[in-house]
This record gives structure tokens, sequence and C-alpha cells, in this order.
């Protein structure tokens, strides 16, 4: 009786899980060059050679979600009007009118941040760690309520791009003291700024802490968020970017760029932390098509057997190696090589990877199981990835055969 009734308050969140796109497992693109593409003359086919609109094009290959980045000011940075408040704010509406969930990444920066460059907006100039920790606050909800206003509450909200060395320098730079220890107060006092700034707008959405490099993000025991979350910072989920080595993808050896490793460290990181943890950006070389399917198959597949891993998002598929952003000749740059469609404008195989299995129609896992003489085994997890026996009131992670989705369950 005990187990029969276990079993049934099992399938009814999962059943309930299966009603709200917030409960699946994010398989998504961050297409932000789009629209500078298009307004080149750039035009995206579906396999049939249809011309179709990128955004329904996604949702056509089975995507559910997207992933779009701002910037303060690009366009007196000298890159031009793109990826902008205006131009986020219409990309976003063409994801939200094909049902897409969307994640909006902030560098706070006029162009690209990464590990290796956090470049203080020039808007910014001169500004206190005071004056930067309030601009961030404002250009925060300047963005965020831009999308309210048109109806559009993003699901995820990226709190910087790939922090591992802080963000905004030097204002919220990690620095060292003389002992070789990461003082990280700066760092968190803007980081925080933005994720309040956040709430303010969103309070349902989920703020993410991103950096690069998820082969080795879980070594020394997370030691990067664990002195982030010492030092006060607050954070919703894990992002992590994961670009696979062209050889070495498969290696099942420690500190290389590889799935293997990548999913240790996702696993691992969402069990120290108990937050839901995602790949915010990954792709493989356009060389080989064939083998970009294979490696992004394996990366998906295994990440979606991780209850901790909430999804996973392929960065700038819709170029093709040749395209380039006029900035990138200004600076004598090269174009993107790692894009998943061809010259012309057609989706690559390395993207069959990322259809939503939801996106076929796949059948309400209540009726499913009551109907099946062998029912689909639902498992019920803690965001520490252990099992839980029976749930109570709180957030969990639900598991059905290869799906995971995380589940908010109020107990009646």
């Amino acid at each position: 009786m005990v187990v029969a009734l276990m079993a049934t308050t099992l399938v009814s969140v999962a059943a309930h899980a299966q009603e709200s796109s917030s409960t699946r497992m994010a398989r998504g693109a961050d297409v932000s060059w789009c629209t500078e593409m298009e307004a080149g003359g750039r035009r995206f086919y579906n396999a049939e050679g249809t011309e179709t609109e990128l955004f329904a094009l996604l949702r056509e290959l089975g995507m559910n979600a997207v992933r779009l980045r701002v910037w303060v000011n690009p366009e007196r940075f000298g890159y031009g009007a793109w990826c902008d408040k205006a131009d986020v704010v219409s990309k976003a509406k063409r994801a939200h009118a094909q049902g897409l969930d969307i994640m909006i990444d902030f560098h706070y920066s006029d162009c690209f941040a990464d590990p290796g460059t956090q470049t203080l907006p020039l808007d910014w100039t001169g500004y206190s760690l005071a004056q930067v920790k309030s601009a961030v606050a404002t250009h925060t909800k300047d963005v965020l309520q831009a999308l309210k206003d048109e109806g559009i509450t993003p699901r995820w909200v990226q709190a910087g791009n790939e922090t591992n060395n802080g963000m905004i320098w030097e204002a919220g730079k990690i620095d060292w003291d003389k002992s070789g220890t990461a003082r990280y107060t700066n760092y968190v006092a803007v980081s925080n700024a933005a994720y309040d700034a956040v709430k303010e707008v969103l309070p349902e959405a989920l703020v993410i802490l991103h950096c690069a490099n998820a082969y080795n993000a879980a070594d020394w025991d997370g030691w990067f968020f664990k002195d982030f979350k010492a030092a006060g910072g607050k954070f919703d989920m894990i992002g992590l970017s994961h670009y696979p080595d062209y050889n070495n993808w498969a290696s099942q050896t420690a500190g290389t760029l590889s799935n293997v490793n990548a999913a240790k460290n996702v696993e691992t990181l969402g069990s120290l932390f108990g937050v839901p943890v995602m790949i915010c950006e990954t792709g493989y070389s356009n060389y080989d098509p064939a083998r970009a399917s294979q490696v992004m198959s394996d990366l998906v597949q295994r990440l979606s057997a991780l209850p901790q891993c909430a999804g996973v998002f392929y960065w700038e598929p819709e170029v093709d190696g040749q395209w380039k952003p006029a900035y990138y000749t200004t600076k004598g740059w090269g174009a993107y090589q790692m894009g998943a469609f061809t010259t012309g404008g057609r989706p690559t195989a390395a993207l069959e990877a990322f259809r939503d299995p939801d996106a076929d129609g796949i059948k309400d896992m209540k009726a499913e199981n009551m109907k099946s003489e062998k029912p689909n085994r639902l498992e019920l997890f803690d965001l520490q990835g252990r099992r839980v026996s029976a749930p109570s009131k709180g957030t969990f992670i639900i598991k059905h055969g290869h799906e995971s989705r995380i589940v908010c369950y109020e107990k009646h």
C-alpha cells in the first residue's frame, strides 16, 4: 500500500513537470549574431531548402531554448549597434513568439567578456566601485524591464560571462593578497548587485554564475565556486563553457577537454553546491559535420543522464566558418570555426543532438505509466543528486528514463 502510494505520488509530480516548460532540460543555442547576419543579407533554410525564420527553424529542429547576449554600448565601442538593449529585445520577441525559453547573458561590457577580457564599459569610465555597482543594477533592470514590458520573462539570467577572474575590471577583478590568496570581495559586490537587480524585476528567474572550462571546474572541490560563496556571492545555478578538443573529446584522462570530464564536473558541482548546472556554451569544429554530430550527441547523452544538469546550449551555430562581423575584419580576426550551418544557410548534422524529446510529442508520463505493463521507472533526487525515497515540500529532480526535470513540489 505504501509502495503504491509512493509510486502514485511520483507519477503525479512527474506529470506536473510534463505540463510546465520550466521543468524541461534546456536544449538550445546562442544565436546572438543572427540579426547582424540578416542585415548583411544572410538567410536560413530548413533541410528541404525552404527559407525559414531562424527562431522558427530552431523550433523546427527540436530546440526549446535560446541564449542572447547583451552588451552595454557596443556602438560607441566600435562594434556596431548589435547585442545592445534594442537588438536583444528584438531577438527575444522572435524567440518568445516561437515558444522558446530565453536566457539573457549580461557581459557587462561593450563587447565580448571572457576569462582574459572583462573590459569596463566606456560609459562607466572613471567610476568608483559604488558607481559600478549602481550602473550594473541600472543596466540589468533596464534591459530586463524592457523585456518584461513586451510580455517576455526570461527563464535564466547570466550575471556576467565567463567570470573566472572576476568581471568589469578593475573594479570587479579578483585580486590576490601577498600570501597568494584570491580576494573576491569586489567581484562579489558587483556580482551581487547584478543578482539583486535581476530578482527585483524577475523574482522567479534563475541567476547563473558562469565560468569557462567545464573540464576542470570542479577541481579542488570546486574552489572557485566555494570561494565565491564564502565571500557572500549569490547564485541559483552554475553555468559552464565546454568546447571539446578536436582529437581528445572522448578521452577519459583527467585534465583533457573531453565530454567525460565535462559531465563529471557537472555532476560534482551540482552535488557540492546543491544547485542545477548548465553547459551554457558548447561547440565543435565545422570541418566535419558528421564528426561534430557524434561529439555533440555523446555530450548531450552524458548530460541528459545527470539529474544535476539543467541544459546545454550550442554557441552561434548559425555561422558557416566564413561569415564574420565587420568588426572582426577591422581587428584582423578570422571567422568563427565552430558553427553548425552550411554556407547555404542550412543546419548541419551537428545540431541533431539538440532535439528536445518533448518537441516530438512525448506522451504524458502519467498516462504512459498507467497503461504500461512495465511502467517506466521514475526516480526522485534532491539537488545534491541523492536519491529521495518520497517527496516533501521543496525543489527536486525527477528522472524518467533518460530525461531529467527540475520541479518545485508543494505537498498537500
